[in-house]
């Protein structure tokens, strides 16, 4: 399988289809992809992901289904490989003048740089709704650290296009 073909799924993705576009009531179809994808190896997202999930949605439906059926898909990222890469990513976001300190703590302790640097050491695309924005200072957003790692990023529209996702 091509990596380009590979996506990690951020927090705000599972989120925001959940409560809006494709909640489960409307589209149990794109849930159903999501668990497909995964099982075929295309589709993944992090325990940090995960955690973020449990603390914005308890007992809900999105967690009761994040930790149920989607929980095998939520990768450690513990492992030496990645820890050294998001080692990487945290040295450039502190070295960059742009942001505020309140931006390079919240980047630090939030799952964002450990689902980009996961997506470094294993060739995956990161799925976000973030969209890149050079004059950000309250933020340090996804997008901006992609293309500073050359690491490819995309919406849930266009992963859906990519892997030939119909609902």
């Amino acid at each position: 399988m091509s990596s380009s073909h590979k996506f990690v799924i951020d927090t705000n993705i599972f989120i925001e289809a959940y409560k809006r576009y494709y909640s489960f009531d409307i589209a149990p179809s794109f849930w159903d992809a999501l668990l497909q994808h995964a099982e075929n190896g295309n589709i993944i997202s992090i325990d940090r992901v995960k955690q973020e999930i449990n603390s914005f949605h308890k007992n809900d439906e999105l967690s009761e289904w994040a930790n149920h059926h989607f929980a095998q898909w939520f990768e450690p990222t513990d492992k030496i490989e990645v820890l050294r890469t998001y080692q990487e990513i945290i040295t450039w976001a502190v070295q960059q003048g742009q942001y505020f300190e309140v931006a390079k703590r919240e980047f630090a302790s939030a799952a964002d740089s450990w689902l980009i640097a996961f997506a470094k050491t294993y060739n995956f695309t990161v799925v976000t709704h973030e969209q890149f924005n050079p004059d950000s200072k309250k933020r340090i957003l996804i997008p901006n650290v992609c293309r500073a790692f050359n690491v490819p990023y995309t919406d849930t529209f266009d992963m859906l296009r990519r892997l030939s996702i119909k609902l």
